[in-house]
């Protein structure tokens, strides 16, 4: 059975300025890489925006997305930086990525986790990904959880991100969701995303089998200490 449309396939194309001011992480995440010393595999690769820096760095990415517009992206930025060797894309859902392989790192950047909207599909997604580990392999990720004044400051309106790329974030903080629309030249989506508050995906974590190694507050590694971002280290023991 074939995997629904992606509601990010109509951005596919625009995606790239729409997330060009969003570099805090790349240089994070190329260190984790390195640090692994094998193979990468990236859920929710999207258009490449830390597998080609991953892959530039010399460590082969297999990279599982949902939607086929962006790993098309991804692979045509691939073959421009001359990394096409490094990039094994593949079309799947992080809940049930299609690798056999099993790795030392597997990495779900910029908030991926949040498609996932209901502890039974966030736990399938942890499962996956420890299932992709070797014994002692990390997962690493980013997530957030809104502050009142962002939810208050950005409620229904409309706020151009980028020149020509538009966003507006409708928010339900009873239920934790977000619906979020992008439109811009030649497309327009709306996705939604849910949150959970910090200690919660410590519970998760551990009730999928992780050990939590480091809960970062930042990209630069400084602990947790309140704050909307939480950048997750975890192990398959």
């Amino acid at each position: 059975m074939g995997l629904p449309p992606s509601s990010y396939d109509p951005i596919a194309e625009l995606y790239d300025e729409w997330s060009r001011s969003v570099v805090e992480d790349v240089s994070f995440y190329v260190e984790e890489a390195l640090a692994a010393g094998g193979t990468v595999v990236e859920l929710g690769v999207g258009t490449g925006r830390i597998a080609v820096p991953v892959a530039l760095a010399g460590v082969r990415v297999i990279g599982v997305d949902s939607s086929a517009g962006m790993l098309e992206v991804c692979r045509r930025r691939g073959e421009a930086a001359g990394v096409s060797g490094f990039l094994d894309l593949r079309l799947g859902d992080l809940r049930r990525p299609p690798v056999e392989e099993r790795v030392p790192l597997v990495l779900a950047p910029f908030r991926s986790l949040l498609h996932c909207e209901t502890d039974e599909e966030r736990l399938e997604a942890l499962a996956a990904a420890r299932s992709l580990l070797v014994r002692g392999g990390r997962f690493v990720f980013d997530v957030f959880a809104p502050g009142a004044d962002d939810i208050a400051e950005t409620h229904g309106r409309w706020i151009e991100r980028e020149p020509g790329i538009w966003e507006r974030a409708n928010w339900d903080a009873e239920r934790s969701r977000l619906l979020l629309g992008v439109r811009g030249p030649g497309g327009e989506t709306t996705m939604s995303l849910a949150w959970l508050p910090p200690e919660r995906w410590t519970e998760l974590l551990r009730e999928a089998g992780f050990e939590v190694l480091a809960t970062y507050g930042w990209f630069d590694r400084k602990p947790y200490d309140g704050g909307e971002d939480t950048i997750w280290v975890a192990r398959r023991p």
